[in-house]
């Protein structure tokens, strides 16, 4: 691991140890320590991880406080070291991104988690950092080349003059390796099983090695390659490889980045990992199998793609969009019921129109024979509460010496005490 290197080698990582155990030697100790006993069970890429991320709180404690041992790191330390690693410049100047922020954080809390468990002396009493300091994790969709972008972005790549740029790009658009596994190929990678041609992809982040099947053409760059570079490929025993040296993640960077650049279309490695397992779920391959190809350890990973894959979510809407239309067909239906019921009783309350004694119920459609005589009209409906009325209305016509009109009151007066 890096502090264990030799004295003499004069790396700035070498370097950068030193200059922290001239300042604080037990607690580069036990960080070197840490390191050298996590190689044992990590990756190498997660122990040079935590590496990073142990040298820069080495840093910020020396710089800004006066603790000078592992154990000495308490709460009011961390509380201060987040919002100083918040502030941290990231890729192209803007701030750290919470997601890196989350991986430092979150490596330092197994970091003491691990030597607390361990009982070594120079471990705090308790784990400093607690859960709620590690921002959540974000779970944004994959980003993905859409169809028309994928194809421009690989003609670019077969018209590149460089074999080493179009056998990168083949090799991602086609396997869905990770950058960094590209690297790592081992000379006798490519491998015939049966009729078939496999690539044996070398272990990597989750510390497993897998085979993807190899499509014809990639066969055959492969063959080309390996007929062309076969002096540094036993050189260096590495697959690609030429004169420029082995490839590393950075220099696969690069190439996707140039050949993009040329085809006017923004992409990255990751993506065109992304964009063959979208591709390939769009197309029906099953999530199984995907999950193969990717060298997932979980099919909770390959779920992801099916979040984003128009393939299934056309599917399932196509088949639920039927149902959808039959139940807002019966909601526009109901709706019309009630509306014509609504309607109906609005006809029933305008065609009851008040009148001083009673309600006129004549239809509106039918004309008005009865003019100012409505109390003879059969469409004339009174009851109890209008009796009061009534009485006044009869007392009326007997005073101005109207007796038919005071006999019909009198009816009236008789049907609306006794009306329901």
């Amino acid at each position: 691991m890096e502090p264990a290197q030799i004295v003499h080698d004069q790396s700035p990582i070498t370097l950068e140890w030193a200059a922290i155990a001239r300042q604080a030697p037990q607690l580069k100790e036990t960080m070197a320590r840490y390191l050298t006993q996590a190689g044992t069970f990590l990756a190498p890429a997660s122990v040079d991880s935590a590496s990073i991320g142990l040298r820069q709180i080495a840093r910020w404690l020396l710089a800004e406080t006066d603790i000078r041992t592992v154990a000495g790191i308490n709460r009011n330390a961390i509380e201060d070291y987040k919002v100083w690693l918040a502030d941290q410049p990231g890729i192209g100047g803007r701030a750290l991104s919470a997601n890196t922020q989350r991986q430092r954080l979150r490596m330092l809390r197994v970091f003491f988690e691990r030597i607390i468990e361990w009982e070594w002396t120079d471990a705090p009493a308790r784990n400093p950092i607690i859960g709620r300091d590690i921002p959540p994790r974000p779970e944004p969709l994959p980003k993905f080349l859409d169809d028309r972008d994928a194809a421009t972005l690989m003609a670019a790549a077969h018209a590149s003059t460089d074999p080493r740029d179009r056998l990168v790009m083949e090799i991602l658009s086609r396997t869905g390796m990770r950058a960094g596994e590209v690297g790592r190929l081992d000379p006798d990678a490519v491998v015939c099983i049966g009729e078939n041609h496999w690539l044996r992809v070398p272990v990597g982040k989750l510390r497993n090695d897998r085979y993807v099947p190899l499509h014809a053409d990639l066969v055959n760059m492969f063959a080309t390659w390996t007929a062309d570079n076969l002096e540094h490929i036993r050189h260096h025993r590495r697959l690609v490889v030429d004169h420029r040296g082995p490839i590393s993640r950075f220099h696969v960077t690069r190439v996707v980045q140039r050949v993009s650049k040329r085809a006017g279309v923004k992409a990255h490695p990751h993506q065109l990992r992304h964009t063959l397992a979208t591709q390939a779920i769009n197309r029906g391959m099953r999530l199984e199998a995907i999950a193969s190809l990717l060298g997932h350890r979980s099919m909770e990973m390959t779920l992801t793609y099916a979040r984003i894959t128009d393939r299934v979510v056309a599917d399932e809407y196509e088949a639920i969009s039927a149902k959808i239309d039959a139940l807002y067909g019966q909601a526009a239906k109901l709706a019309a019921d009630l509306e014509t019921i609504s309607m109906a009783r609005l006809r029933r309350e305008t065609h009851a129109r008040m009148l001083g004694n009673g309600l006129c119920t004549r239809p509106v459609e039918l004309e008005c024979r009865m003019e100012s005589t409505c109390e003879t009209c059969s469409y004339f409906r009174t009851g109890p509460e209008f009796v009061p009325v009534l009485l006044r209305q009869r007392d009326h016509a007997r005073d101005h010496n109207q007796p038919d009109r005071a006999a019909l009151f009198d009816q009236i007066i008789s049907k609306a005490e006794t009306a329901p």
